[in-house]
């Protein structure tokens, strides 16, 4: 039986600042929202919270319910069937539940309100079959923003040398970073004329998508061990600002250094002046859909892997990914990164000229081959970063991911 928050729990995460009550009036459609982190962390967080703001604008009687931090560090007693306990209780015909470290609860919670539509973002036990006809997934194509982060990472490069900051390893971890390493590897070559078997690309994992003291590695001392060994352009594969604050820490200091943030469109006003562009996950249009899908009830379980509006990649009402090109980037390499979205868009939709950085020959770090010449990856082995993902009937058969050869790091 499902544990309801009680009375004090109730009023103690108003006081944090947590759930909003709210009454649910004849007019009104509540959905919930819950996060992994603060709604204002210029990350992944604060990008659902947008997502959350744009369905109250653009959808009339829409009303989220919302939990910010749901995390061991933060929320250590609190848990996810108590949280949707008392999104149901309030009226909420609707829960999502924005990080993959929630899909296990996810899809047990939703077994218990058949009744109520239940999304995990970034999951996949839709795919899989594996979760209740009321749980759906989805997710951004955000390979295309990490690999155009790549690029400008390797247009900027004077030492040849760039690091990536990244969270917890998973599959979703490990697919990023590859797309942005083949992006730089890319771009270094085709733009730069060098040889991208010069280009140092290096991954070091946190172990979490942001800091907890104690737990994880501390990405303020990662930004700087990165800047201290050569490295001159930090890409950011954590939730949180510290790679943009750090470059831009030592850019003050005379340190000639880039950083590429992440998640959030805003998150270049850090440190405008060294930002070389952000990717960031635009969620409104999939929230509206859904939110309206389920008012509506036409709401039906998919699993959706949403890919940028390639007509205009940072319309707001459209796509799904984008990337802001920052003020660190000259006009050239701007206009390199504007052919090369365009190269991307041209692959992506199939058009002659095209490309596919998902093209073998691609091997993976122990030699073993990913992709064979002229092969083209299918969504499954992108999505797993596993050859044997077709195949797979489980994601237990999977092959664990496993970085690109080439790369300097671990998934150990």
């Amino acid at each position: 039986m499902i544990k309801k928050l009680s009375v004090l729990f109730m009023l103690a995460t108003l006081v944090l600042g947590g759930v909003a009550t709210s009454v649910a009036q004849d007019d009104e459609f509540l959905f919930g929202v819950v996060l992994v982190g603060p709604k204002d962390d210029h990350g992944w967080s604060q990008a659902h919270f947008t997502a959350a703001e744009y369905v109250e604008e653009n959808l009339p009687g829409a009303k989220m319910l919302l939990l910010e931090s749901l995390n061991p560090a933060d929320r250590p007693e609190t848990t996810l069937d108590q949280v949707v306990g008392d999104m149901v209780d309030q009226g909420a015909k609707l829960i999502l539940t924005t990080s993959a470290e929630f899909e296990v609860d996810t899809t047990e919670v939703a077994k218990l309100y058949p009744d109520v539509v239940f999304i995990n973002v970034s999951g996949d036990d839709a795919l899989w079959g594996l979760a209740p006809e009321n749980a759906g997934n989805f997710m951004g194509q955000m390979e295309y923003g990490k690999m155009i982060a790549g690029c400008a990472a390797a247009l900027k490069t004077q030492t040849g040398s760039i690091g990536y900051i990244g969270p917890l390893i998973d599959q979703e971890t490990v697919r990023l970073v590859n797309s942005a390493y083949l992006g730089a590897r890319y771009c270094y070559e085709n733009y730069r004329g060098l040889d991208p078997a010069d280009l140092k690309f290096e991954v070091t994992w946190i172990g979490f998508w942001f800091n907890i003291p104690g737990v994880t590695l501390d990405p303020t001392e990662v930004a700087n061990s990165f800047l201290d060994g050569g490295a001159d352009v930090l890409i950011s594969g954590i939730d949180t600002t510290e790679a943009i604050t750090v470059a831009g820490q030592r850019a003050a200091e005379g340190d000639q250094v880039w950083a590429i943030p992440y998640d959030f469109e805003g998150a270049c006003e850090t440190a405008p002046e060294i930002c070389l562009g952000v990717p960031y996950f635009n969620w409104g249009p999939a929230y509206l859909e859904t939110v309206t899908a389920v008012k509506e009830g036409t709401w039906e379980q998919s699993w959706d892997w949403n890919p940028p509006d390639w007509t205009d990649i940072n319309n707001p009402d459209t796509s799904a990914v984008g990337f802001v090109q920052g003020d660190a980037l000259t006009d050239e390499e701007k206009a390199n990164l504007d052919d090369f979205i365009a190269k991307l868009a041209a692959g992506a939709q199939g058009e002659e000229g095209g490309l596919n950085l998902f093209t073998g020959p691609l091997n993976f770090q122990d030699g073993t081959p990913f992709l064979a010449e002229g092969q083209v990856a299918t969504e499954k082995q992108i999505w797993f970063m596993a050859t044997n993902a077709d195949e797979a009937t489980t994601p237990d058969e999977v092959a664990k991911p496993q970085l690109l050869e080439g790369m300097t790091g671990s998934v150990e």
